[in-house]
């Protein structure tokens, strides 16, 4: 028998680099397989996406995406082109030969990886055959009306028919690693080990199916867990037959990974079995060559977001918009499960705290969360039209005022401003002024919802009364699909609005990771999450002090919804009374967060999964130096030295508030000091591999 090859890795400018010269990249192969591949759908889709370039950068040509075809979105994202690997297409030819369709080429992205994409129409009229085979080594049946689980079995059956054309080809190398997301991908793992294909299986699950349905059932879940009548509450949702595909995919692969803690500890009740591996999400990082270009993103952003406001709230529109505040939340409608609920009850509080204390600032809510909806709200459409409007007077009468004051100066003459505007200009003016009345409030939702008196975010509006009165220091706007910078209302990119506003809230209650606060986290907005949300557990468990940088966790998971409610409305509050300097500097604090969530850092837990597997599906070949999962314990951002650290801690201590505080703050306050210190707390990537014997480990050494 060979001696067994040493699984460790090191790392150079960033890159994972090969520690045993007899093991290079080339004898191995790696595929990762999903539906959300080339089809977005959810978060998995750009877990995938973002991380195609380290993946493409570690293993090069041989990494492979294998997901389904949907020609509408083939169109734009791929490009065709012949497989470069001749044991791949002599796979996809056999399968070609027998009457699927199969598509190879690069996906469009960031480090164009190969896709293998299977048309799941061309196959299904094997569909029934393969029912009885997955039935034959599974004991699951599949129900004839649910269409996205026979989808499933029909791109779980395609993808183990190709990784048994594909090993068939091998002798002893190259190795094939198979990385499935998901259980609409799990029937290709549960049907490759059953015919004990040699492969090395690794199986992700990004949420569980039962989790996240008992959470949108409003049960007390996370105090729960051990309670759960598993088999009954799948029964029940009639879903039993997808949580064995999703179990059963789990148990069958030789490395289990989940995303987040929270979610290590929801499957090991749900699904029976602990992760293997915690492999948190992350995103690609990319570093503006000025310093503070972000900041200026964020300043022209909000003056279009203005501009919309503007519109929206004309004929009301009373307060200061250089003092207003945009929050917003987004993602699924999901009510329960993404906090609008909590959110909502808690901006009814926020309103109130503002009112009595005569706050002059005002805050404006956008929900950006898709609903069936007819179309536009004409009130809406009607309130850009008449921003339109009256921009285009101004600008009339501006050209007129500014031709005769040129004129008078040319002649050396000082004009009379009285006689500058003649009784033309000031009767446009006065029509002007009477077409932004309106004898209706501003409207809380864009677009016309076709079942408005059902709708829960409207329902709640309507019990707290949050209607955007002129007293209202909240105002709501409900905007019922995703954003779109060909929009007539809006014109904006999702990316480009979250630069624009000044505080994501993402309050979720099921969460397993929670990529939209971490979007804003990267963009330098700062956010609330929760400790039930894989993002917020990450941040606590990496950041001292994580409100200092802009980053708020509510705790949902140990107080009553009350309570939590309570320390929500405080966030907000607190945040309301920060000054233009302090909500800057926490900016600045936000967006350095962001290399925490890089993929060149977050890709060393994968690398950890993939080597497990090896090691554990081939024990002859390849042996797992004897090393923990990777840690990330020195890997910590310490409290904030300077300037209040939270806005609660922000506000001052003596109404007698004196400017010499304000200069004194200002020199506590060294963003590039603060800035170098926060960097040294990224170091380079966690080493694998065993300390070698005989080396004395240093303090701190491989503690990030």
């Amino acid at each position: 028998m060979p001696l067994a090859r040493s699984l460790s890795m090191t790392s150079l400018n960033g890159l994972p680099q090969w520690e045993d010269e007899d093991l290079p990249v080339e004898d191995l192969l790696l595929f990762e397989i999903s539906w959300e591949v080339t089809n977005k759908v959810g978060g998995i889709y750009t877990v995938i996406q973002t991380k195609a370039k380290t993946t493409a950068d570690e293993w090069g040509e041989n990494y492979f995406l294998i997901g389904p075809y949907f020609e509408q979105n083939v169109k734009t994202q791929v490009e065709f082109c012949e497989p470069p690997n001749p044991a791949v297409k002599k796979a996809m030819d056999t399968m070609k030969s027998q009457g699927c369709q199969v598509f190879f080429g690069r996906w469009l992205i960031e480090g164009s990886p190969y896709v293998l994409l299977f048309d799941i129409g061309s196959a299904a009229w094997n569909l029934d055959k393969w029912k009885g085979e997955f039935w034959e080594v599974s004991n699951i049946g599949i129900p004839f009306h649910d269409r996205e689980a026979n989808d499933a079995v029909i791109f779980g059956s395609l993808t183990a028919w190709f990784l048994k054309e594909l090993s068939c080809q091998f002798d002893d190398k190259p190795s094939i690693i198979a990385h499935f997301h998901e259980w609409q991908a799990g029937v290709g793992l549960i049907l490759s080990r059953s015919q004990k294909l040699p492969v090395a299986t690794i199986f992700t699950t990004h949420a569980t199916l039962l989790g996240r349905y008992l959470c949108a059932a409003s049960i007390d879940f996370y105090n729960n867990l051990d309670q759960f009548d598993i088999d009954k509450e799948a029964g029940e949702r009639q879903i039993y037959h997808r949580y064995c595909m999703e179990r059963a995919s789990v148990h069958c692969a030789h490395v289990f990974t989940t995303v987040s803690q929270i979610t290590a500890t929801e499957a090991e009740h749900m699904l029976k079995k602990s992760p293997d591996v915690v492999t948190p999400n992350g995103l690609n990082i990319k570093k503006f060559s000025a310093m503070h270009e972000f900041q200026n993103l964020h300043s022209m952003y909000k003056a279009r977001i203005q501009e919309f406001i503007r519109g929206h709230f004309y004929g009301h529109l009373d307060f200061n918009l250089d003092n207003t505040l945009f929050f917003f939340i987004a993602g699924r409608y999901e009510f329960s499960n993404k906090g609008a609920d909590m959110f909502l009850e808690a901006l009814s509080r926020l309103n109130f705290l503002l009112r009595v204390h005569k706050s002059d600032v005002t805050v404006i809510v956008f929900f950006i969360m898709p609903a069936k909806t007819n179309n536009f709200n004409v009130e809406t459409l009607k309130g850009q039209a008449v921003r339109k409007q009256l921009w285009d007077t101004a600008q009339s009468v501006k050209e007129k005022f500014g031709r005769k004051l040129y004129n008078a100066l040319l002649k050396g003459e000082i004009p009379d401003l009285n006689k500058i505007l003649d009784r033309d200009d000031i009767t446009i003016m006065k029509r002007a002024i009477f077409s932004t009345q309106r004898h209706s409030l501003p409207p809380v939702t864009t677009h016309n919802m076709i079942d408005d008196s059902n709708d829960p975010i409207l329902n709640t509006i309507r019990r707290i009364g949050l209607f955007n009165n002129r007293t209202d220091r909240v105002k709501v706007i409900l905007h019922p699909e995703f954003l779109s910078s060909t929009s007539p209302l809006l014109p904006l990119d999702y990316e480009e609005f979250v630069r624009g506003c000044h505080l994501g809230v993402f309050p979720s209650y099921y969460e397993p990771w929670g990529y939209t606060p971490a979007e804003c986290t990267v963009m330098g907005i700062p956010s609330v999450t929760t400790n039930l949300s894989g993002f917020g557990c990450f941040m606590q468990e990496h950041v001292a002090d994580p409100a200092a940088y802009g980053i708020y966790i509510v705790d949902r998971r140990f107080r009553s919804p009350d309570e939590s409610c309570n320390q929500l409305t405080q966030f907000l509050y607190g945040f309301c009374q920060q000054n233009r300097r302090q909500r800057i500097i926490q900016r600045n604090r936000t967006e350095r967060l962001s290399d925490l969530l890089d993929w060149r850092y977050l890709g060393r837990y994968y690398m950890h999964a993939r080597h497990l597997a090896l090691s554990r599906t081939f024990p002859a070949k390849f042996e797992m130096e004897p090393s923990a999962p990777p840690k990330t314990e020195g890997f910590r951002f310490p409290r904030p030295s300077s300037v209040p650290p939270s806005p609660s801690a922000s506000q001052h201590s003596s109404p007698h508030h004196s400017e010499a505080e304000d200069e004194d703050e200002d020199e506590r306050y060294d963003e590039d000091e603060e800035a170098e210190r926060d960097r040294q707390n990224i170091k380079s990537p966690f080493t694998l591999g065993a300390l070698p014997q005989g080396k004395k480990k240093q303090h701190g050494e491989y503690r990030n």
